[in-house]
């Protein structure tokens, strides 16, 4: 049975990974059989410069009766100046809240040839595979009221709301517990519940669903100490699960211990597991257009979207096999290069993971 996919190449270098990406994809594609199609549709400042929206109808209503969708990246100083409420980034959290990807799944892995490449020791970063399990649809990104005002006084103050209900909790407990019992059976729940009351219900309610896991061990921490201890150790976590805001936070802070944000594939995913795949990295307007961005976490989220949303596991662990061998050629784009390495660009990168599939 054919399967759809909408790509969605964004804004600063979205262009530039995705065009890797669609190569890496293609290559899979006849390779095993899996008789995908795709097609491109716009979201963020392109969308906004084409249509005067970040999410226009066409592009939503494609990515409700696609099978899955690969995103680039949105946003860019081109239009921050524009009203907050349609500048690039609104597109990106409705695209979410419309679909209700709420489960959004960041893995923090290091390759072995990238060990020199973290800023902290290799000894402290070797061996590192941790998943972050972050809240996606709720929490303050989301929460009402929220604005500037201006006050009696003269004086303009902002304000947002931090929300979560019961329901949203559990789900992505569930979540978490699950992908848990399939790894090494450890949880770590982040909350900020000594100030915080929606995250005192957030421990709550993650205890509560414990319960349903007996096979897994849960431990809570508090945020500041949970980013202070990603630095410290970061080996002694293996799943991860917070809220919007602080899994934010803390996913970038992990994808900075593998060597670079560069390399770090991530999923945000519905009860069904249809899902968006996009790299955590942002749009990176000062290098957007040079073609020396690092496409591989975009091709490594083309292997998480076969993997969960699309059902082609062979293919997965292809193409991240693929990426292992190129990075052992030692080929670097710019962010990952080092002494002793290959620099090479955004378009030689991807080539090189194409090339490689092909020997397999």
């Amino acid at each position: 049975m054919s399967q759809h996919i909408v790509l969605l190449a964004g804004d600063g270098i979205g262009p530039e990974i995705i065009a890797e990406a669609e190569k890496v994809l293609a290559q899979v594609n006849t390779q095993f059989a899996l008789n995908l199609s795709w097609h491109h549709e716009l979201l963020g400042g392109a969308a906004i410069d084409a249509h005067g929206v970040p999410l226009p109808d066409v592009t939503l209503d494609a990515a409700r009766q696609a099978d899955a969708i690969l995103l680039g990246a949105v946003g860019g100083p081109k239009w921050d100046a524009i009203e907050r409420s349609i500048r690039p980034e609104r597109g990106l959290l409705r695209i979410r809240a419309e679909l209700n990807l709420f489960a959004n799944l960041r893995p923090a892995l290091l390759y072995p040839q990238l060990a020199a490449a973290s800023s902290l020791k290799p000894e402290i970063v070797s061996g590192l595979d941790l998943l972050i399990v972050r809240e996606l649809t709720g929490g303050i990104y989301f929460g009402q009221p929220r604005g500037i005002r201006t006050l009696e006084n003269g004086e303009r103050q902002g304000f947002n709301t931090d929300i979560y209900s019961e329901s949203e909790i559990r789900r992505i407990a569930h979540v978490a517990f699950q992908l848990a019992q399939k790894r090494n059976k450890r949880l770590l729940s982040v909350d900020k519940a000594n100030v915080l009351e929606v995250t005192e219900l957030w421990k709550q309610v993650v205890t509560e669903v414990a319960a349903e896991y007996p096979d897994v061990s849960l431990s809570h921490m508090y945020v500041d100490n949970a980013a202070m201890q990603l630095v410290r150790a970061p080996k002694q976590f293996d799943v991860i699960v917070t809220g919007n805001l602080f899994g934010d936070i803390l996913s970038d802070q992990a994808a900075m211990l593998t060597g670079s944000i560069g390399m770090l594939p991530s999923a945000s995913l519905d009860q069904q597991q249809k899902g968006m795949y996009e790299p955590c990295h942002g749009s990176a307007p000062d290098i957007a257009g040079q073609g020396i961005a690092n496409p591989l976490a975009t091709i490594l989220s083309v292997a998480m979207m076969l993997r969960y949303s699309l059902q082609a596991p062979q293919a997965a662990e292809a193409i991240e096999a693929a990426v292992g061998r190129v990075l052992d050629q030692g080929l670097r784009t710019a962010d990952i290069f080092s002494e002793g390495t290959t620099r090479v660009g955004t378009q030689a990168m991807g080539d090189a993971v194409v090339a490689s599939l092909l020997t397999i």
